[in-house]
């Protein structure tokens, strides 16, 4: 690590004063995606160094023009992993093998996950440097309980699906015990903004396809949401601050109900609002029927007592009505900064 003379400005005069800031020269992998991308930005702006995993010449060629250095590799390779991440003071892994996820092998793409946290975790071992995780938020508690960072830690080691990852996070959380200053940042289900493929894309996806905008039941289950930008800020924040053991809920809004979300897509696309049964929203939603109709709201108190984070970026649902995921071209998108 190095450190780095900074001036502040103190009661509206600029003063140079004798603060030290930690630098740090931190392995991010998943360093390209979507949340990645923001990621790294984050940490150049604030006089961290940044080496990225990338497996393709295009990831190569996004990660050299942010100014962040390469690493080729995917998180596959574990030995990558481990010498890149030993000689680095701290790790951001984000990546994950949707492409398998998503046609059908999550099991696999959950295990390459578990096999990369083991490995990079192993590398920081004694050495008190941060290594935080992306998790997720989505069914921490029974539906309509507000969850917070302290619940869905007992998590039954026989879960399959996408619980698995909350066993993955569960392997990250103890290497704080191995001295590493280890956390999971658990995400909402919408990291939103200009560009998102993610979920709310797939959901006006939907819409597009069957022509009309729908929601499960009367809509007023809530997804909860945090834009790109904050994401990305909650990260840094984590790398430079949060004690071993930290549990981070990337969560800006608590719930947003998904019948408002119908609505708002409806509006951008002049296209009918209507109610789905539960019984018919694998039909009518495809592999979202799934997760559409859960009422998960969460609550991130806790990390913004611990970090003093404080989202700033633009509401999930004033995305929706600028136009973020129903415009022709991503071309036409002007993504907040």
């Amino acid at each position: 690590m190095s450190q780095t003379d900074i001036t502040v400005a103190a009661s509206g005069s600029v003063a140079s004063v004798g603060i030290r800031r930690v630098t740090m020269r931190v392995f991010v992998t998943g360093a390209s995606g979507w949340i990645g991308s923001a990621v790294v930005p984050e940490l150049l702006g604030h006089g961290h160094q940044v080496v990225g995993l990338a497996r393709s010449d295009a990831s190569v060629a996004a990660l050299e023009h942010a100014g962040a250095e390469v690493v080729r590799g995917s998180i596959d390779d574990l030995d990558v992993l481990r010498e890149t991440a030993a000689a680095s003071d701290g790790v951001v892994h984000l990546a994950f093998r949707h492409d398998i996820a998503f046609s059908g092998d999550f099991a696999g793409a959950a295990t390459s996950d578990r096999e990369a946290i083991e490995a990079l975790g192993s590398a920081l071992e004694g050495s008190g440097r941060p290594f935080f995780i992306a998790s997720g938020v989505l069914g921490l508690t029974a539906p309509g309980l507000v969850a917070t960072e302290a619940d869905g830690h007992d998590v039954d080691p026989s879960a399959v699906g996408p619980a698995v990852r909350a066993l993955n996070a569960e392997l990250a959380l103890s290497f704080a015990a191995r001295g590493v200053r280890a956390g999971t940042v658990r995400l909402a289900p919408t990291v939103h903004g200009a560009g998102d493929e993610g979920f709310m894309a797939a959901i006006v996806a939907v819409a597009k396809e069957k022509g009309v905008s729908a929601y499960v039941g009367d809509g007023s289950n809530r997804w909860p949401a945090v834009h790109r930008s904050d994401a990305a800020r909650l990260y840094r924040l984590a790398l430079e601050q949060a004690p071993a053991g930290s549990t981070l809920h990337g969560v800006a809004e608590e719930g947003v109900a998904l019948r408002d979300v119908a609505e708002s897509i409806g509006r951008r696309l002049d296209m009918p609002v209507r109610s789905i049964d539960p019984a018919d929203a694998p039909a009518h939603f495809g592999w979202l029927g799934g997760f559409i109709g859960v009422d998960s709201p969460v609550s991130s108190q806790a990390t913004r007592d611990l970090l003093d984070w404080q989202p700033t970026g633009p509401t999930l649902l004033e995305d929706l009505d600028a136009g973020r995921y129903t415009r022709s071209s991503e071309a036409d998108w002007a993504p907040h900064r």
